[in-house]
């Protein structure tokens, strides 16, 4: 019997309709699984003139997985664990690995990711990519703060094993490069030491956003994990009300007696699939409006020490399989930015303008940065970070989205490259200040621009 794939065989590659999650602005690529390192370089040799760009589990939601006309290397069949040194909780990892899947192998070993986002359904080539952050940024920073080295295949068919000590510059702009620096095929990861699989949450409720800017701001130095859920809806006095929950992984004598015989259980997995077939109006201002007032008074006035599930605390949504469908065959954007803490005022007026439009985000979610690293095109910097999904029907949504671009750009803050599917390509070089910077790095591995995608010609990257 084979262990694998032979030397000859290569994966076929198939004409594929791709999008991101947001389920906007689909194309057409010729898309291969390859199952090895062989045979990704392979293909990285068979590639048009439209160049490549490596895909995970297609959880960026605009198009920065896509390459229309071009090749699309689906790299989730490259999904082993190839070590894992459980004295000091380092794993090396295929880029194909989702941390759903790091998650299911470690945690009964006392380890957990060192950063999530709010899904699990992310690859680790994925999370290098968009150097994804999570509840914990105050702490611990974003994905590639705990990456000790990376295998990055490049243009020209070498490997390079990249460290931020001996290689920083292509480190950093691998780092939420959005795969325009090469491929990466396997990484060393630092995960997190935990005694229990448990979370100790508290909750508070905020009336007003005033009142959870003060509450969120006290609470950096006493959580490991916060966030707060806020009703973009509400109006007057209730501006901003909010649900805030922080927590920290349990420790084994903050267990019932009854839970410590298996303190390290994990169970994942889904409740339920939406169906391709819900109509593309069902989340609007009015479904929206009863949902949020549902959600703010469900929760408690205040509550400690809940004992939370790893799936109840950071991934509410994954019980739910292809929740993007809810949206209808028209989608929806997400978009998140972030302005520094000494501009509050534009965040109040983003809340204002949002609320004042009556535009429904089913999910808006606020938090607090701390210190960003030196990824050239990492999103985080010290400052608030509000998340929201519209649906692309919202009536002047074009317009709104513009009115909160000029006040991200008019406050030194910027959009999440991840969350983008609209960005004006003008607006790159204000946002990210060391964006020459990356592409002088890039010109360097990549001189050719072999490594490209939908959104890096859209906005002018490649």
């Amino acid at each position: 019997m084979s262990d694998g794939p032979s030397a000859d065989f290569f994966p076929a590659t198939r004409r594929t309709s791709l999008s991101g999650w947001g389920r906007t602005a689909p194309t057409v690529a010729d898309v291969v699984t390859p199952m090895t390192r062989e045979q990704v370089a392979g293909a990285l040799q068979r590639r048009s003139e439209r160049g490549v760009i490596a895909r995970g589990l297609g959880r960026s939601y605009g198009d920065p997985a896509q390459n229309g006309g071009g090749l699309v290397l689906d790299m989730t069949a490259l999904n082993r664990v190839l070590d894992a040194d459980l004295e000091q909780g380092i794993v090396t990892a295929e880029a194909g690995v989702s941390l759903d899947r790091l998650i299911e192998l470690f945690v009964p070993f006392g380890f957990f990711v060192p950063v999530t986002p709010g899904t699990r359904q992310v690859t680790v080539g994925g999370a290098i990519g968009a150097d994804v952050h999570g509840k914990n940024h105050h702490a611990d920073g974003s994905f590639c703060d705990h990456v000790l080295s990376m295998d990055l295949l490049l243009a020209d068919g070498t490997v390079r094993t990249v460290t931020p000590e001996d290689d920083p510059d292509l480190f950093w702009a691998t780092a939420g490069g959005m795969g325009l620096t090469g491929i990466v095929l396997s990484a060393v990861i630092r995960m997190t030491p935990i005694e229990t699989s448990l979370v100790s949450v508290d909750t508070d409720r905020a009336r007003n956003l005033d009142e959870i800017m003060a509450m969120m701001a006290e609470t950096d130095a006493k959580y490991r994990y916060t966030v707060a859920w806020l009703d973009c809806l509400a109006k007057g006095r209730n501006l901003g009300r909010s649900v805030l929950t922080c927590g920290e992984f349990a420790r084994l004598d903050d267990l019932p007696a009854k839970k410590r015989a298996n303190p390290l259980r994990f169970k994942g997995g889904t409740l339920l699939t939406v169906p391709d077939v819900v109509p593309g109006r069902l989340p609007n201002k009015f479904t929206m409006g009863l949902f949020n007032e549902m959600w703010y008074r469900k929760a408690p006035q205040h509550k400690v020490g809940q004992l939370q599930s790893i799936s109840a605390f950071f991934h509410p949504l994954d019980a739910v399989q292809e929740w993007n469908r809810a949206y209808g065959k028209t989608g929806f954007l997400q978009y998140q930015f972030v302005v520094p803490f000494e501009r509050e005022d534009a965040l109040r007026k983003a809340v204002e303008k949002i609320s004042a439009a009556g535009a429904p985000s089913s999910l808006t979610v606020l938090k607090r940065f701390g210190p960003g690293n030196n990824g050239y095109l990492s999103f985080p910097k010290p400052g608030w970070t509000l998340t929201l999904d519209f649906p692309t029907n919202t009536p002047g949504l074009a317009r709104l989205l513009r009115e909160l671009d000029e006040l991200v750009l008019s406050n030194d803050g910027r959009l999440y490259l991840a969350k983008d599917s609209r960005m004006d390509p003008a607006d790159m070089d204000r946002m990210y200040p060391r964006l020459e910077e990356f592409r002088t790095v890039r010109a360097k591995v990549d001189p050719d621009g072999v490594f490209v995608s939908d959104q890096a010609r859209r906005l002018g990257l490649a």
